[in-house]
């Protein structure tokens, strides 16, 4: 085990300055190429798994505005659904924030989507105690509709 193995063990901060550096300088062949390769890797999949988690919060509510708003709102004439919209608008404005700052992920929206969906189902079942059925089988908003600030799906 070389010593920049170590460090990566002992001191991961002081590892990736030293990468960093090492890059910096060209001094490739001093690169702890296989570490260096799994921590890429692992951005890459902490990256997606963070634009499904706020896809499958966004989803999970849009389902609860969807499907629960109007049966709520008849029960308590108070009910807006004002925490689902706030949620709405933060997992929104995390996913163009995202998505800004990683443009390679614009291209994986739709697997995100369909990854995301069966989850935001699960949430919303749990959160409204619905049945799973109550929703559809497959995501039924557009990906530009997720991403549209004025989008709400009208209640059922």
């Amino acid at each position: 085990m070389n010593t920049l193995s170590l460090t990566y063990e002992q001191d991961f901060s002081g590892w990736i300055n030293q990468h960093i550096a090492l890059l910096k300088t060209s001094r490739f062949q001093e690169l702890d190429i296989d570490h260096l390769i799994e921590e890429l890797e692992g951005m890459a999949i902490r990256d997606r798994n963070e634009l499904v988690s706020h896809l499958k919060i966004l989803i999970a509510h849009l389902l609860k505005w969807q499907f629960q708003l109007k049966q709520l709102s008849e029960r308590w004439e108070e009910f807006k659904g004002s925490s689902w919209r706030s949620s709405i608008i933060e997992q929104r404005s995390e996913i163009r924030d995202q998505l800004e700052n990683n443009l390679s992920l614009k291209r994986q929206l739709t697997e995100a989507v369909a990854k995301a969906y069966p989850k935001a189902v699960s949430l919303a079942v749990k959160e409204t105690g619905l049945v799973a059925k109550t929703f559809p089988k497959e995501c039924p908003y557009l990906i530009e509709q997720l991403l549209e600030d004025d989008f709400y799906p009208h209640p059922e």
